[in-house]
């Protein structure tokens, strides 16, 4: 007899929710089911169920929430009164200080380290998490394998550590990136090159994203803010020749971070 492939749901169904969508079909190895208000006719092609009923996903054995950070809490809040206890639930947030644990399902905070400066189900791609980090709070063998499914890469690590980490390489960089580009003269962005552009693509974020960072991490950002301060302070005090070998220093461990598709091999 034919083994019931494993139901799963995705609720939001932006940059994250879209691609973990299309990474998961084209697996041909799980029932799908996609649920968003605005987004679930483009998932048709993508998924066996497309809906914008949170209802449907009662029948699933594992739920992604990829909604906006600012309406995690409560969608996780409605799944109560849907999914079984023994559902797997994810979220996907940057952020994961400000979700409860204590649901009636089996909850699971998780973060793929992936993403684009650009948004919406159109910018979604199956092969986002190719290579990837994903962390997850707690050890899991279903949710690990659907992970390992969509071409990620597990990684446990304790919500405090994590949000302490993402702020220093993630919400900071946006900041600044937005920063970098408001404190640069008019005229000087008309001749900037690949240099400008590189530093400032995150400031492409989307706002409601880069608000949400701010808002939930804020503590932490600010420690990371103060850390960069100090560290650019001690660079320019630094004598010529200790200038030059903490620069000859910092490219080498930079050009070892990134495999050549730019994921980290650390």
């Amino acid at each position: 007899m034919e083994n019931k492939k494993l139901k799963i749901g995705i609720l939001g169904l932006g940059l994250i929710g879209g691609s973990i969508l299309k990474a998961l079909y084209f697996t041909d190895k799980y029932y799908l089911i996609a649920v968003s208000n605005s987004s679930y006719l483009n998932a048709q092609n993508f998924s066996d169920v497309s809906t914008d009923d949170i209802n449907a996903l009662s029948e699933a054995d594992v739920v992604f929430v990829c909604s906006k950070m600012n309406e995690v809490s409560d969608k996780l809040s409605l799944l109560e009164d849907v999914v079984n206890k023994e559902t797997i639930v994810a979220d996907v947030s940057s952020i994961k200080g400000f979700i409860k644990r204590e649901y009636k399902f089996n909850f699971i905070p998780t973060h793929p380290m992936a993403g684009t400066e650009f948004s919406g189900f159109e910018a979604s791609k199956a092969d986002l998490f190719l290579n990837a980090k994903w962390i997850m709070e707690k050890e899991n063998k279903i949710l690990s394998s659907i992970i390992e499914d969509t071409g990620a890469k597990p990684l446990i690590m304790d919500s405090i550590a994590h949000d302490k980490y993402t702020a220093q390489i993630s919400h900071l960089p946006t900041l600044l990136s937005f920063a970098l580009f408001n404190s640069v003269d008019e005229n000087a962005r008309k001749i900037a090159s690949s240099g400008f552009r590189d530093m400032t693509r995150l400031s492409m974020t989307n706002p409601d994203l880069a608000y949400d960072m701010l808002n939930f991490n804020r503590q932490n950002i600010e420690e990371a803010f103060i850390n960069l301060i100090n560290s650019m302070e001690e660079i320019k005090n630094l004598p010529e020749d200790e200038f030059k070998n903490l620069v000859i220093n910092i490219a080498q461990k930079r050009s070892k971070m990134y495999d050549e598709n730019g994921k980290n091999i650390f």
